[in-house]
């Protein structure tokens, strides 16, 4: 295992944990024109080389930290936003071309809502065309690439947040998955990212408010700061059908609470939902040991999942083409290949097609609530293998099994997105080359408090530095 961690060059303040900073707020030891500083210095440093903040607001952000509600959840912390999710008065693209010098006049509900609660937005974070792929790359900002070695890619679609977060750009930021969108970038980073049930955090896309597939959810370098952001996501809004109220015990709380006896199933693929690259399984195995010795026993035992990838690829084909319904075509006829793939397979659906990936998700669902009645989380991979070359859109194959497109290898992630259960990336370790290890933890049915509790339990057997690094450069 490689051992020479890159060090950090970066502000003090951004060394902290998001807590940590909190508490530095809260004593009055730092003020939060400080962070937006510390962090608007941060990603000039970091940014020639990973391109994860890829559109800044510095005089907006300045403004916002002398006009901070009082007593607020998050205090002035900054933090990103993903370039899927519009903020007022901030570049907002999509990360397609048609919108590249969009400027919305009104910000998404989720962010008003973490605003309203003392998050300072710094700026927009890096994303794959209208978030569709898992390496994040657009037209308009180019790649993003991955800290820990910059020639490989960061993961996707919420590779600029995970790339930021790892560096110490920002202390949390917000990222959103449908197909893996926020496991893999944190598992490719080092980083913590936890996709909600459906609700937890805002809701659907615009055009389909009732669409349970895709979530947005946090991002932050430990589960900790993860609760506490998501713990500023929740609430119910009459304007989000599927919206959940919060908890009447705030995340971060139950995330510290001692998680007692726990259950932990382990599968190294998921019920043969996907192949794994041997160096992948091992890596994993070994970590699942170190948990399993560290006083959490895991049991190795199968899920149920036949029949996810077909179910999947219905539903999500069937939601591209309800926003593309929607989308004018001088909007459309910018899309890359693979998006307009995307939408025509949607098109061809018949509604029988559409039928059957219902009822049989809704079979699927009912298997793995019974499933998870006998075990706290399910572990297993976020994906089948490390990271490749930024420059390669997807792999050609898993351990020997060609791909026939950019989704074949994010089928770890369809299991917990069809059956709505909450499921987040923890960082387990490294591999020889000093890439980060991620482990999936699915948890059951609105469970994320639970889940986090585990998380955080692993998090501490493991006692891995989560500090940030400097950009591990790697490329001309």
């Amino acid at each position: 295992m490689k051992t020479d961690r890159p060090g950090f060059t970066g502000p003090d303040l951004c060394r902290l944990t998001a807590c940590e900073a909190l508490d530095a707020l809260a004593a009055r030891q730092v003020s939060a024109h400080d962070l937006v500083e510390a962090s608007l210095a941060r990603i000039e440093q970091t940014g020639p080389a990973i391109n994860a903040m890829v559109t800044t607001c510095p005089d907006r952000a300045r403004a916002a930290a002398s006009a901070l509600p009082p007593a607020t959840l998050l205090a002035g912390l900054p933090v990103g936003i993903k370039d899927l999710t519009p903020v007022a008065g901030v570049r907002t693209t999509w990360g397609t071309q048609a919108f590249a010098d969009h400027v919305p006049e009104e910000s998404h509900p989720l962010v008003e809502r973490m605003e309203d609660r003392g998050a300072i937005v710094i700026g927009k974070t890096n994303t794959p065309e209208l978030g569709a792929g898992a390496n994040t790359f657009n037209a308009i900002f180019g790649p993003t690439r991955n800290p820990w070695d910059t020639r490989q890619n960061a993961g996707g679609s919420s590779g600029g947040a995970a790339a930021g977060l790892a560096t110490g750009e920002v202390w949390l930021s917000h990222g959103s998955d449908l197909g893996g969108s926020l496991r893999t970038p944190a598992a490719y980073c080092g980083i913590v990212g936890l996709r909600p049930s459906p609700g937890v955090a805002w809701g659907g896309p615009a055009t389909n408010a009732f669409d349970s597939m895709p979530v947005q959810g946090p991002m932050a370098r430990n589960v900790e700061d993860c609760a506490l952001f998501l713990d500023a996501m929740t609430g119910c809004d009459p304007r989000a059908p599927l919206s959940w109220p919060a908890p009447a015990t705030p995340y971060r709380d139950t995330c510290r609470q001692v998680p007692g006896e726990v259950r932990i199933a382990f599968s190294h693929d998921l019920g043969g939902l996907a192949p794994i690259e041997p160096a992948m399984e091992q890596a994993l195995r070994d970590a699942v040991g170190r948990i399993d010795a560290g006083g959490l026993p895991v049991e190795e035992t199968a899920p149920p999942s036949a029949g996810t990838e077909d179910i999947f690829r219905t539903l999500r084909a069937f939601g591209f083409w309800v926003d593309a319904r929607e989308t004018p075509e001088d909007v459309t006829r910018h899309y890359k290949a693979t998006l307009r793939q995307n939408i025509a397979e949607g098109r061809a659906l018949d509604a029988d097609t559409v039928a059957d990936a219902h009822s049989a998700r809704t079979r699927l669902y009912a298997a793995m609530a019974d499933f998870m009645t006998h075990h706290d989380v399910l572990a297993g991979p976020v994906v089948g293998l490390f990271p490749l070359p930024v420059e390669t859109e997807y792999p050609p194959s898993v351990n020997g099994h060609d791909s026939r497109d950019y989704l074949d290898w994010l089928r770890f992630a369809m299991l917990a997105t069809l059956c709505s259960l909450p499921a987040m990336s923890i960082p387990v370790g490294f591999n020889a080359q000093g890439l980060p290890v991620g482990l999936q933890l699915i948890g059951r049915p609105r469970g994320e408090g639970r889940l986090l509790q585990i998380a955080r339990r692993i998090e501490e057997i493991l006692a891995l530095d989560l500090r940030p690094i400097d950009p591990r450069v790697t490329h001309a």
